[in-house]
């Protein structure tokens, strides 16, 4: 199924006329702003005329195209070049921001200031502007001056303490948390900026540490701290509030992802009841030793193999489809690609299919927050500069001669 099979909300999107000038680089940055794009907003991103935002040729496997990993982060946004060491370039970023609404970037520390473009500049420019940042590390705390990239966030925030198994060392999840995470924060705030804008008038700086973000997720896990009045431990595949079953287990034919994970709630006994008439084993209902949640998590290793047992039989799909049309909380683990070929999928476009002028047809993640009055289609991620005219013309009003002498100076 392609993007048409979604039908599309009469009238604009939910942001349209929202200008955003974007100078974020790599992912957290990127991801408040292609959010935005497909939340409706004009994203116009701000790239060194050479060779653009670093994320372009990051783990590229072709030096004539962009890499799959900057595509992935910069859908449906324009793309400008400017050279801001230039002071020409800064003028027209300053004349850019005059008409914006929001402004984001997410450099190393001191690094926007020193280009000139604090919060305190960008504000003088255009008062209603929302400035959001995004920094390894919060103001004013010890590491505010250090770098970042998502792992690293995730250990100094709390998430590897507790992935991974009891005995075994701290794990990175596989999910980029520490950066899409921060961003979708960051985002949510900038969101909240606009809104109250339409009724103080006044801009205001949003502003996420990756660390502090890497807290909030791990909210739960003070939950357990707060019971035990001790660090929260790492559980495996199982909730740091402790439950049982609450794994997964082995399905047939035994490949590196067969594999079905399955949950009974702490709050009362109605899933575990009917797991164990999915599974056969109604006697394991009368078993006081397994009467309520909390005593169960006490037998771990009889219940899990007695799921297990079961499981087997079936193919990860065959499980779940069992365990979910009997009420039972599960998930088949489904890898990236049997995700990406799903054809519900695609005909949602949780996944949807571009056409990336170098690249041709490349399918990427969508996104997957759905409105009933606001659409907007995935598109590719933007050349190096292929906006340069429309947007200086439209916004600036320079003219093509005027663009072609800032081309040759390298301005542009």
């Amino acid at each position: 199924m392609n993007a048409q099979s979604v039908p599309a909300p009469a009238g604009k999107p939910a942001l349209a006329g929202i200008r955003v000038v974007d100078l974020t680089q790599f992912e957290a940055g990127t991801s408040i702003t292609e959010t935005l794009a497909w939340l409706g907003a004009d994203v116009i991103k701000v790239e060194n005329p050479v060779g653009g935002e670093q994320g372009r040729n990051a783990s590229s496997d072709r030096k004539d195209a962009d890499s799959y990993y900057f595509m992935l982060l910069n859908a449906n946004k324009r793309s400008v070049t400017l050279n801001l060491k230039d002071e020409r370039g800064k003028k027209m970023l300053r004349d850019m921001i005059a008409k914006a609404d929001i402004f984001a970037e997410n450099f190393a520390p001191g690094v926007i200031e020193k280009l000139g473009f604090s919060y305190e500049e960008v504000a003088k420019i255009n008062p209603r502007i929302i400035y959001a940042t995004v920094k390894g590390f919060g103001k004013g705390g010890p590491f505010e001056s250090n770098l970042a990239f998502d792992m690293i966030a995730q250990a100094a925030g709390g998430v590897m303490s507790i992935t991974g198994e009891p005995n075994g060392p701290p794990i990175k999840p596989g999910v980029t948390l520490g950066d899409t995470g921060t961003g979708l924060h960051a985002c949510i705030g900038v969101l909240a900026a606009l809104f109250q804008r339409t009724i103080t008038g006044r801009g205001q700086k949003v502003e996420v540490a990756m660390q502090d973000a890497m807290v909030n997720y791990c909210r739960i896990a003070y939950s357990h701290q707060l019971a035990t009045n001790k660090a929260c431990e790492r559980k495996g595949n199982r909730v740091v509030l402790g439950n049982a079953p609450c794994d997964v287990f082995k399905c047939k034919p035994g490949g590196h992802n067969d594999y079905v994970y399955i949950y009974t709630s702490r709050a009362t006994n109605s899933h575990w009841e009917r797991l164990c008439e999915v599974i056969g084993r109604e006697d394991l209902k009368a078993d006081k030793r397994l009467a309520t949640p909390p005593m169960r998590a006490n037998h771990v290793d009889e219940i899990n193999g007695c799921i297990e047992a079961w499981t087997q039989q079936f193919t990860k799909h065959e499980a779940m489809e069992k365990l979910g049309k009997a009420g039972v909380p599960c998930g088949a683990v489904l890898d990236t690609m049997e995700l990406s070929e799903d054809p519900s999928m695609r005909k949602r476009e949780i996944f949807a299919e571009i056409d990336h002028p170098v690249r041709g047809k490349v399918v990427i993640p969508g996104w997957p927050v759905k409105m009933s009055d606001s659409y907007v289609k995935v598109t590719s991620s933007p050349i190096l500069g292929a906006d340069n005219a429309d947007v200086y013309r439209d916004m600036l009003g320079l003219s093509e001669a005027d663009i072609a002498a800032l081309k040759a100076d390298r301005v542009v």
